[in-house]
């Protein structure tokens, strides 16, 4: 055999030979990636300063409850979603019946911090394309020794994210819930925490901020054993105080309570409100009176509220708000929202003024520690979340985050006021003649069934 035809042969058997070993050689799996549900190992390269949890069951559990989410984004899609830590986890089965009709969602992972909150939030919760965020964080990052300006940062970050992916998306904040210095959570740390908050969120109407640390704090601060048990954790009388805390702002977003008021005005009385719109309703201009109340206020108090003075009568007939959505008819409800500023004097007038002896008849409905009034031809009646802000503290049947009857009886220049049945006002001097007011302060109440006897 020639020399070329043998070397031929030969590098062709060395062909068919690897040929045969790289076909019957195991195939190669791919490295497998970092798991997509999983505390990242390290802080390198992660948003936001203070701690992340890595103790074993807390990794377990984060792997848990995020890759179980992941399994039902879709059908969990369009939810009001509920963010927080283990008092959000918590919840569990209640969080639905809580808010019948509402579709929620819960994304609470027992020991998170805001930190780790932020890391997780574009998967568990904007993915979802939520109608609201519920958000309560802050009270494990205590724990771990972080401080209130490190939280604050956090929350500062999760709130620009999310109003990145939607700057219409409405943003609950609850503040910080009291604990106890015992559960090295101390009362004096916990106001830091909710004072950054606000101060965070002021001015920005996409948050929604809500006194849920008043709502609970006993006399020092602390969380009360009655509705904290272990001083961290509410138990179901808790859970009901801030689920009642919640509706009326579920009810102003339009996510619940949405048919029209069937309230029929009783024979005798005619309605102030329609329950549609602002027909018969307006601003007028803010008197000397107030004008000088208003500067010694501000002169005397870094805290005051602002106090906007409006210098020409304005009607609102057939508007559904007014210009600056401060007051809303909403499904039969006379809706003062809270306002972005934290604090704001304002003052919705009836284009009429009602010089006879009346009987006024009206509901109202306020959020924890919210400050309004009703005017009596422009003297002021204090509507309040009355056992949080006063001035009627003492009150047994007023209903926190309810609906409170209120009767009014003008005669002869004098008012006699009633919250279900109970006195407000025994002898409240009036003026002669005036229209029928609502004042905005802090917080959010609701009026509702305004109607007049004259």
């Amino acid at each position: 055999m020639p020399r070329a035809r043998f070397l031929v042969i030969r590098l062709l058997l060395v062909v068919a030979c690897l040929a045969l070993s790289v076909r019957s050689a195991p195939a190669q799996r791919p490295a497998p990636g970092p798991d997509p549900f999983a505390i990242p190992a390290t802080d390198d390269g992660l948003p936001g300063t203070g701690p992340i949890r890595r103790y074993e069951w807390f990794q377990k559990l984060w792997r848990e409850r995020r890759s179980a989410w992941a399994a039902r984004r879709q059908q969990d899609r369009g939810a009001v979603v509920f963010l927080g830590d283990s008092i959000t986890q918590s919840w569990g089965g209640g969080l639905g019946a809580a808010f019948p009709g509402v579709k929620v969602a819960n994304r609470g992972i027992s020991g998170d911090t805001t930190r780790g909150v932020l890391i997780r939030l574009q998967d568990d919760v904007l993915a979802l394309d939520p109608a609201a965020v519920v958000l309560l964080i802050g009270t494990n990052d205590l724990e771990e020794g972080a401080t209130p300006e490190m939280v604050a940062g956090n929350l500062e970050l999760i709130l620009a994210a999310m109003k990145r992916h939607n700057a219409r998306m409405p943003i609950l904040l609850c503040q910080v819930f009291p604990s106890s210095a015992s559960m090295r959570r101390p009362a004096d740390r916990i106001r830091a925490i909710n004072a950054r908050y606000l101060a965070a969120v002021k001015n920005d109407p996409q948050v929604i901020p809500l006194d849920t640390w008043r709502l609970f704090a006993d006399a020092n601060g602390d969380a009360p054993a009655a509705e904290f048990p272990d001083l961290l954790h509410p138990n179901e009388d808790g859970y009901a105080r801030w689920a009642a805390a919640l509706r009326p702002i579920f009810a102003t977003l339009r996510l619940s309570e949405t048919m029209p008021d069937s309230f029929a005005v009783e024979d005798g009385y005619e309605s102030l409100f329609n329950g549609r719109d602002l027909t018969g309703w307006g601003y007028r201009p803010t008197s000397d009176e107030d004008k000088e109340a208003a500067r010694k206020w501000q002169a005397s108090d870094p805290s005051a509220a602002e106090w906007p003075f409006v210098t020409e009568a304005a009607s609102f007939e057939g508007l559904a708000a007014t210009p600056d959505t401060r007051f809303q008819a909403i499904n039969g409800r006379l809706v003062v929202t809270t306002p972005p500023e934290g604090r704001k004097i304002q003052q919705l007038w009836t284009t009429r003024e009602f010089p006879e002896d009346f009987t006024l008849r009206l509901e109202f409905r306020a959020t924890p520690n919210a400050d309004s009034g009703v005017y009596l031809r422009g003297r002021q009646l204090q509507v309040r979340d009355y056992r949080l802000a006063g001035p009627y503290k003492t009150l047994k049947l007023y209903k926190p985050q309810d609906w409170n009857q209120v009767e009014v009886i003008v005669q002869n220049g004098v008012a006699r006021a009633t919250c279900n049945g109970e006195p407000l006002e025994t002898d409240l001097k009036v003026p002669a003649t005036g229209p029928i007011g609502v004042e905005g302060d802090r917080g959010q109440v609701e009026y509702r069934r305004i109607r007049i006897k004259r």
